[in-house]
C-alpha cells in the first residue's frame, strides 16, 4: 500500500533542545523477573523542548532505535508508527518495487510467529528462493511456466507448516485500529491504533515479526501485489503524476523509479535482493517508534527497550542522492484514458533543508488554501475553469510544486495551464494583498490546534521530523521561520524557480495505446489453516492486561440543551480543549424535497452581498480564521461555521448578512450550470462514480432513484436567479436546530445567536419528501457496463430486513468475524490462500435511516481473466460461511476491546446523537453491543447468516472492458444485462 504522510507543522517559540533522566518505576511486568529487576535500574535519558505544543519526550534506545513519546489522554488508546528511513528511492534498480514488496511481507511472520514447524518450512522456502533466482533469469516462455510450476508445488508444501494472518489475528484481538502500512520515496511506515492497556503485547509482537524477514507465502503475496499494480495501470491520475515525476526527475529515483515498481521487474522477483534490502536498512538505527496517547512516559519507554533493545545495531548504508540537471524548456507529455480531462503542470525545488522549500509551503498556501488563495478567488471563485488546485510535495532531495486543473465545457488544456501560469506570475510579482501572508500564519495556527486533537497528526509529525533527519527542535523552529516569511522572500523564491522550467502533463481521454498489465500466473490455492496456531502465537495471547471499561455517551448528561427565539432547539457541549468552535444549522430537508434547493445552494458560494463582493466575503472569512459552509443532501441541509471563537460573532454577522441578503448574478449562474453540465459529463467517465454510485442505486431503486433524480439540462437552464435566492433566504424561516461545541457557556452561545440568528416569529415546516421506494430483489441479475480497464470490479448487492436496534449486536459481531480486517475470512480466503485480489470486503450494512434497508455489499476487484474463481470464491463465503473457532474467538475479542477503548467526544457527542436521532435511536448504541457481546455464540453467527446472508437473491454489478469480461460465466449468476450510461446517469 502507498501513502504519502502529510507534514504537520508546529507552534514555535523560543526552543533549544533539553535532556533529562527518567528512571523506570521499580514495579514492571515483564517476561521474566530477571529482566523487569534489570529494566527497573535501568535510566532512560531523553531530550525535549520548551513550548512544544505536544511536550514530546524522545529518546535513543542503547541500539540507535529512536522513540518519540507524546501523551494525550482523550481515550485509552495510543496511535502507533513504526518508521523506516527507507523506500523507494534505495530499491536496486534492477529490482524496483523491493521495497515496497518487502512491506507486504513483514506481515507474514517470523521464525516463531505463523510457523507450526520452522525447520521444515525453512528448507522449502529455501527450494523456493532458490527458483526465483533461476527464475528471473530465464527468457524461454517455456521454461518459465515449467520453474513457476516448481515454485507454485513447492510453495503448497511450504505453506501446510505456515499459519496465515497470524500477526492480523493477534492485532485484532487486541483491538487494533487501522492496521496497515505504507511505502513511499524515502520512508516505510508500519502503523496501528491500539488500546493503551496492549502496550507489551503490542511490543512483543512488533519487534519479533520486524526483527526478521521471512519469505512465507510469498507467490500469493505476489499476485496480491500484481492486482495492486493492476488498479494503478486503471489510474489515469496515477499515470499523470508518474509521468510527472518522470519529468522532473529523470536521474534521481523519484522519477526514474515507482514505488510500485516495473512491470518487468515485479513479474522476476527475487527473494534474495528483498532479503538484502531488509538487512541493510531495517535496523534500529535506522528507524524510529513514534506514539500519541494516553501513556505513561516511563512505562512506555521501559516497555519498548524491554521488546525493541534487543534488536542489533548496524551501519546504515550511505545514499549519495543523484543530481539533476536544469530543466531548460518545458517538458510536454500527453496521458491517455478513458477518465475526464485535466492538466497537471509540476516545478522542481530543492529539498527539505533548504529555506527554499519552506518559503514554497507558503507560496502554496497563497496560490491554494481553500477560502482566499489566488487560485480559489481568480480561477474557483470567478468558475474560470471546472477546478483548480496546488500542492506541494516536499522531500529531502528535492521536492515538487503541482498545479491541477480541469476545464470546462469548450476550454483547452492549454487555456487551463495558462490561468494556472498567470496565478504564479502574479506571486512572482508580489501582486497579492500584504494581509494575506500573516492570514495563512494564523490559518495554519488554527490548522494545527485542531489537527492536535488527533493522535494522527501527532505522531504523523514525529514520523516526517525523522524522515527528514531533522532533530525536534530544529523541526519545531520550522514554524517560527514559517512566520518570518516576507513578501519579497516570496517574490525572490517566486522568481528564482519559476519560469520555462516546468513539466507539463496533458491527461486526455481516449484509449492509452502503451496500457500493459501484469499476467495472471498459475497458483494453486494454498490452505487458510485457520485453526492452527504456533506456540508464539499463543504465548502472545496468553498475556495479560489489565482491563479497560468503556464509556458509553450519554445525550442527556453529556448534551446541553438550550433554545433561541422560535423555539428552535440548541444542543451544546463545550469544547475544554481549545478556542475553536463549531457551529451547524440542521434542516431536515434535502434535494428530495426541493430540487432546486440543492442548486441555490451550490449558488451561495458564488455571491456577494449588498457589502461585499464573492470575493471580498471570501476574504473577510479568511482574515478572521472563520469559515463557512453551506451543503445540501437528499434528505438534509447543514449549514456550518467553524473558526476561532474569538471572532464567532464577526463569522455570524458576515455569515447571516449572506444567507438574508445574497446579491443575484446572472453571469455567476449561467457559469454555474455549464460547470453542472461538464461535471455531468465527466461523471460518465469516471469508474468510481459508474460502479459505486449511478449502478448501486439503479439496482437499488430502479432508473427512477435519487441519483438521477436531477434537473435536466433544460430545467437547469432555465432557472432564474430570483428562484435561487429566494431559496437561499428561506432556509433559516424553516424548522432547524443547532448545534455548537465550542468553549463558550451554553448561556452565552444562546444569547449570541438570538442576536445574531435572524429569523422569523413562526418557522414553517419543511416541505414533503419525495420517497424513492427500495425495489425487491425477486430475481438474481447481473447488471455490467463496458469500461475501458485493465481489471474488473464486482459489487454483489443484497436487500435485507429494515434497521433494527436488536439485530446490530449481531451484525457488528458478524461483520467482524467475516470481514474484519485482514485476519478475516474473506480477506484469508480470497487474498491469502486464493491469491483472486488485492482488495476484497463483505459488510451486512446497517441503513443510516430507520424507514430504510438494509443491505449485504460484497466488493471484490480482481484481473478480468480470474473472475470466474473470483465470483465463485465469494458466492461460496456467502453461502458457506466457514466456522473457525479461533477467528470468532478473536473477533469477539476485537470488538470488545475496541469499544472498551474508544471514546466518543467532542463534537462527536453531538453527530453520533444525530446518527442515532435518523435511527429512531436514543441511547448510545454501542452499550448494546457491549452488553449482549459475551452471550453471542458462533452458533448464532451461523444461523444468523444462514437465516439472512445464504441464498438471498443478489444483484451483481460489474464493471469492466467488454472485450476482457466472461460473459458466459456472467450468465450462471443471473440474467445478464447491459446497463448504457444513458440508463445510469438519466442523460
Amino acid at each position: 500500500m502507498k501513502k504519502r504522510f502529510i507534514a504537520f507543522s508546529l507552534m514555535g517559540a523560543v526552543l533549544f533542545v533539553q535532556c533529562k533522566t527518567s528512571t523506570a518505576p521499580q514495579t514492571a511486568t515483564s517476561a521474566t523477573q530477571t529482566s523487569a529487576a534489570e529494566a527497573a535500574k535501568k535510566e532512560f535519558t531523553y531530550t525535549s523542548v520548551p513550548n512544544d505544543p505536544l511536550n514530546a519526550r524522545i529518546y535513543t534506545l542503547d541500539n540507535g532505535l529512536t522513540v518519540y513519546l507524546t501523551k494525550y489522554d482523550n481515550a485509552p488508546r495510543i496511535q502507533t508508527y513504526i518508521a523506516v528511513r527507507a523506500g523507494s528511492k534505495n530499491d536496486p534498480a534492477d529490482a524496483t518495487g523491493l521495497a515496497h514488496y518487502l512491506e507486504h511481507m513483514a506481515f507474514k511472520g517470523s521464525t516463531k510467529l505463523g510457523t507450526i514447524n520452522w525447520e521444515k518450512e525453512k528448507e522449502e522456502l529455501a527450494k523456493i528462493e532458490a527458483l526465483y533466482e533461476l527464475y528471473r533469469t530465464q527468457k524461454d516462455p517455456a521454461l518459465r511456466k515449467k520453474t513457476y510450476h516448481q515454485i507454485d508445488s513447492i510453495s503448497g508444501v511450504a505453506a501446510k507448516y505456515a499459519v496465515p494472518n497470524e500477526y492480523d489475528k493477534l492485532v485484532a484481538a487486541m483491538g487494533m485500529k487501522n492496521s496497515n502500512a505504507s511505502t513511499w520515496v524515502e520512508q516505510t511506515i508500519y502503523y496501528g491504533d491500539i488500546p493503551s492497556n496492549q502496550l507489551d503485547k503490542w511490543s512483543m509482537l512488533e519487534s519479533e515479526r520486524l526483527g526478521v524477514m521471512i519469505p512465507r507465502l510469498f507467490h500469493t503475496e505476489l499476485e496480491a501485489v500484481y492486482e495492486e499494480k493492476n488498479r494503478s495501470l486503471d489510474s489515469d491520475q496515477n499515470k499523470a503524476f508518474e509521468a510527472a515525476f518522470a519529468a522532473l526527475f529523470p536521474t534521481h529515483q523519484y522519477g526514474a523509479q515507482t514505488t510500485i515498481g516495473t512491470v518487468e521487474h515485479l513479474k522476476n522477483p527475487s527473494i534474495t535482493e528483498i532479503k538484502k534490502y531488509f538487512d541493510k536498512y531495517y535496523i534500529p538505527n535506522n528507524m524510529a517508534i513514534a506514539m500519541s496517547g494516553d501513556l505513561d512516559f516511563e512505562q512506555t519507554i521501559k516497555t519498548l527497550n524491554e521488546h525493541f533493545g534487543r534488536w542489533q545495531k548496524k551501519d546504515v548504508p550511505a545514499y549519495t542522492p543523484p543530481q539533476e540537471k536544469p530543466i531548460i524548456a518545458p517538458i510536454v507529455k500527453e496521458i491517455l484514458g478513458p477518465e475526464a480531462e485535466s492538466v497537471l503542470m509540476a516545478y522542481r525545488f530543492p529539498g527539505i533543508q533548504s529555506k527554499d522549500a519552506l518559503v514554497l509551503r507558503m507560496i502554496n498556501q497563497i496560490l491554494s488554501n481553500g477560502q482566499a488563495g489566488l487560485i480559489d478567488l481568480n480561477i474557483n471563485q470567478k468558475q474560470a475553469a471546472l477546478g483548480a488546485a496546488s500542492f506541494a510535495e516536499i522531500y529531502n532531495d528535492y521536492s515538487a510544486h503541482f498545479l491541477t486543473g480541469n476545464p470546462r465545457q469548450g476550454q483547452t488544456l492549454d487555456q487551463v495551464k495558462n490561468l494556472l501560469v498567470q496565478q504564479i506570475e502574479l506571486v512572482k510579482k508580489g501582486q497579492f494583498e500584504d494581509w494575506l501572508i500573516p492570514a495563512i500564519v494564523n490559518k495554519n495556527k488554527i490548522s494545527k490546534m485542531k489537527a492536535y486533537e488527533s493522535n494522527a497528526a501527532r505522531a504523523t509529525a514525529f514520523v516526517d521530523a525523522f524522515i527528514a533527519r531533522q532533530n525536534w527542535a530544529d523541526y519545531l523552529k520550522q514554524e517560527e521561520a514559517f512566520e518570518q516569511i516576507t513578501k519579497q522572500d516570496v517574490m525572490d523564491v517566486a522568481n528564482r524557480y519559476y519560469g520555462n522550467n516546468y513539466a507539463v502533463i496533458y491527461k486526455r481521454t481516449g484509449q492509452d495505446p502503451t496500457a500493459q498489465k501484469v499476467e495472471k500466473p498459475t497458483i494453486t490455492p494454498v490452505p487458510a489453516n485457520r485453526e492452527a496456531q504456533s506456540d508464539y502465537y499463543k504465548q502472545v495471547a496468553s498475556r495479560t492486561v489489565s482491563d479497560l471499561q468503556p464509556q458509553f455517551v450519554d445525550f442527556k448528561k453529556d448534551i446541553q440543551e438550550g433554545s433561541l427565539k422560535g423555539n428552535i432547539p440548541v444542543y451544546y457541549t463545550k469544547n475544554q480543549e481549545n478556542g475553536l468552535f463549531n457551529l451547524y444549522y440542521i434542516l431536515d430537508m434535502g434535494t428530495n424535497n426541493d430540487l432546486k434547493l440543492g442548486l441555490a445552494v451550490d449558488y451561495l458560494q458564488y455571491l456577494g452581498t449588498d457589502k461585499y463582493t464573492a470575493e471580498e466575503l471570501q476574504k473577510e472569512f479568511f482574515k478572521i480564521g472563520c469559515s463557512f459552509g453551506v451543503s445540501s443532501g437528499q434528505d438534509q441541509v447543514y449549514v456550518s461555521l467553524t473558526g476561532l471563537d474569538t471572532n464567532l460573532e464577526k463569522g455570524l454577522q458576515l455569515f447571516e448578512s449572506l444567507l438574508q441578503n445574497p446579491k443575484a448574478d446572472q453571469q455567476a449562474l449561467n457559469d454555474l450550470v455549464a460547470g453542472i453540465l461538464k461535471d455531468r459529463k465527466d461523471a460518465k467517465l469516471d469508474k468510481n462514480t459508474i460502479h459505486s454510485v449511478a449502478m448501486v442505486n439503479y439496482a437499488k431503486y430502479g432508473p427512477k432513484n435519487p441519483f438521477t433524480h436531477i434537473l435536466s439540462e433544460q430545467e437547469l437552464k432555465k432557472v432564474k436567479p430570483a428562484e435561487l435566492i429566494s431559496r437561499i433566504k428561506s432556509i433559516p424561516t424553516y424548522q432547524h436546530r443547532v448545534l455548537y461545541y465550542g468553549p463558550r457557556e451554553l448561556q452565552n452561545i444562546t444569547a449570541t445567536l438570538n442576536t445574531g440568528h435572524i429569523v422569523p416569529a413562526a418557522l414553517k415546516p419543511v416541505p414533503a419528501e419525495n420517497d424513492f421506494k427500495e425495489l425487491d430483489i425477486k430475481n438474481r441479475n447481473v447488471y455490467w457496463t463496458n469500461y475501458d480497464m485493465v481489471q474488473a470490479e464486482l459489487l454483489f448487492l443484497t436487500k435485507s430486513l429494515n434497521y433494527d436496534p436488536k439485530l446490530v449486536p449481531t451484525i457488528r459481531l458478524y461483520n467482524e468475524y467475516f470481514d474484519g480486517g485482514m485476519g478475516a475470512i474473506v480477506f484469508q480466503e480470497l487474498r491469502e490462500s486464493r491469491a483472486l485480489a488485492y482488495s476484497a470486503s463483505s459488510r451486512f450494512a446497517n441503513a443510516s435511516r430507520k424507514d430504510r434497508a438494509n443491505y449485504i455489499m460484497s466488493y471484490i476487484g480482481t484481473q478480468s481473466d480470474k473472475l470466474p474463481e473470483a465470483m465463485a470464491g465469494m458466492q461460496e463465503l456467502l453461502n458457506d460461511l466457514p466456522v473457525a473457532e479461533t477467528n470468532f474467538t478473536n473477533a469477539k475479542a476485537s470488538v470488545r476491546n475496541s469499544i472498551a477503548t474508544e471514546r466518543i467526544n467532542k463534537v462527536g457527542i453531538l453527530m453520533n446523537y444525530e446518527a442515532a436521532r435518523k435511527l429512531g435511536v436514543d441511547h448510545d448504541i454501542r452499550r448494546d453491543i457491549y452488553e449482549s457481546l459475551d452471550a453471542l455464540t458462533l452458533d448464532q453467527i451461523k444461523a444468523f447468516q444462514q437465516q439472512f446472508v445464504k441464498g438471498q437473491n443478489q444483484t451483481i454489478l460489474v464493471i469492466g472492458s467488454k472485450d476482457r469480461l466472461n460473459f458466459k460465466e456472467l450468465a450462471k449468476y443471473g440474467t445478464v444485462k447491459q446497463l448504457t450510461l444513458k440508463e445510469l446517469f438519466g442523460y
